[in-house]
């Protein structure tokens, strides 16, 4: 039997403001849909990784060390 082809429910676009990522003021930014919604952005940066939730303008800022210790922890 063959098994369903599962639906794309997330989609990520990303944005690369400077090739050189070295540099401060660089980043990545990702903007995160679900079914068409926007659940956030994700900028990763030098010193750390922002989040910006779906009506957030303020980010929350993770510093790499605390995102490190976070991922160890699965």
């Amino acid at each position: 039997m063959r098994r369903k082809k599962a639906t794309r429910r997330h989609k990520v676009e990303a944005a690369v403001h400077n090739i050189d990522l070295t540099k401060t003021g660089t980043s990545i930014s990702l903007e995160v849909t679900a079914s068409g919604e926007r659940l956030g952005r994700v900028e990763i940066g030098r010193g750390s990784l922002r989040w910006y939730g779906k009506y957030k303008h303020i980010p929350k800022l993770i510093p790499w060390s605390r995102l490190a210790d976070w991922m160890e922890s699965f």
